[in-house]
């Protein structure tokens, strides 16, 4: 036992909750998605395609592991570094969703998200790499300008121009996830001391650039369809929320168990979307509650790495990252039990993915890396003094 410690506490830097947590969601996301895919694996049969649930099984758990191993090497890695690669990441995202709504995108569901990766045949959304440059970037540019943050030209203008053209292209294929990202973005200049007046700035342009994005887009009746769906209640709820319901009113307080979902065979994306609706119905009100105390804790460990961070860059980074993916899961379980229209969404750490899965596993690293505790004062090259070490009263006045 002494030694399998000593190699965790070598190995596993960083929150051990953290570690904890993660851990906990990939057992439960290879246990749900086995029970979930068994439609899938059905009609993948009758296709002729290979596809057995044990298949599907296997290659989610590989990409799981694929997913932890990435975590482990980002974790692994100084975060300050993650400042200088941001910049390379975003310019890389750019022409990738660029090229993925005008050109080569893999339409699915009437969305161009996805690029189909040759020799691998795996499918890769642009817009999962975006979302990680643009928090990074974020944080670093709000780190190195906290000591001129009212300044409109020095600091608005950079963050509303990188914004605003990751969040404009996105939301032409991908509305739910533009502004989800943006509301992290918000909350992260709200966290980086940018005040008040020039946040409504950006709220003003991002409804502007939004509007015209959403309206040039792929989805704008979807968008609209979905709202008034939601909103309109004199109209018949919408298949997938109906059976949703079913399967939450069916699981009652322990559940149906393991595998025993009947709703699994009717709903739609069962294994992604409505993940959450099919752990509700097999492991009850008990199991759905667990599974938003396991986000709620991860909010929490995230959050308390920022409190613990001696820069503002680290602060901002973690804060960034745990908002964006515990938003998103909340904003995906809120969906399931009616509290909002549908988006499609993933559940984090939960749901069937491809690329999905990696780019959270590096998140969570990142996150990790900045709560290893190693806060030497030694500059990186390349990167300006003001992000090595900021009093806190300074970064999070």
């Amino acid at each position: 036992m002494d030694i399998i410690k000593n190699w965790l506490r070598q190995n596993l830097k960083g929150d051990p909750v953290l570690w904890g947590i993660v851990i906990l969601f990939s057992l439960i996301s290879m246990a749900v998605v086995y029970s979930a895919t068994g439609t899938l694996a059905y009609k993948n049969e009758l296709r002729g395609r290979a596809g057995s649930s044990e298949m599907i099984l296997f290659k989610h758990t590989s990409l799981i592991f694929a997913g932890l191993a990435l975590m482990w090497l980002a974790h692994r890695i100084d975060y300050r570094n993650y400042s200088r690669l941001s910049l390379y990441a975003l310019l890389a995202s750019v022409p990738l969703l660029l090229f993925t709504f005008f050109m080569g995108g893999t339409t699915l569901n009437d969305a161009s998200r996805w690029l189909t990766i040759p020799v691998i045949n795996q499918t890769f959304q642009p817009s999962d790499l975006a979302k990680l440059a643009l928090i990074t970037h974020l944080a670093s540019m709000l780190s190195r300008r906290q000591q001129n943050v009212h300044d409109y030209k020095a600091t608005l203008l950079p963050v509303m121009l990188w914004v605003g053209v990751i969040c404009g292209i996105i939301i032409m294929s991908n509305a739910s996830t533009a502004l989800l990202l943006f509301v992290t973005c918000l909350l992260l200049m709200f966290i980086g001391r940018v005040p008040l007046k020039q946040m409504a700035v950006m709220v003003a342009i991002g409804v502007v650039v939004g509007g015209v994005g959403l309206a040039s887009g792929q989805r704008y009746k979807t968008v609209l369809s979905r709202i008034e769906s939601f909103t309109d209640k004199s109209k018949p709820v919408p298949f997938q929320l109906e059976h949703s319901y079913i399967a939450i009113a069916t699981g009652g307080v322990t559940g149906k168990g393991p595998g025993n979902s009947t709703e699994r065979n009717i709903l739609p994306h069962p294994y992604s979307d409505f993940i959450y609706a099919v752990i509700i119905e097999e492991y009850g009100l008990v199991g759905g509650v667990a599974v938003l105390f396991l986000y709620l804790a991860f909010l929490y460990r995230g959050l308390l790495t920022v409190v613990n961070s001696h820069g503002a860059f680290g602060g901002l980074l973690s804060a960034g990252l745990s908002f964006s993916l515990v938003l998103q899961a909340m904003v995906n379980m809120g969906v399931a039990v009616g509290l909002g229209p549908i988006t499609g969404l993933p559940l984090p750490l939960l749901s069937m993915g491809g690329t999905s899965l990696i780019f959270t596993g590096i998140s969570v690293g990142i996150i990790l890396s900045v709560s290893r505790g190693e806060r030497e004062i030694r500059p990186v090259v390349g990167e300006p003094a003001d992000t090595v070490r900021i009093p806190r009263k300074t970064a999070y006045a």
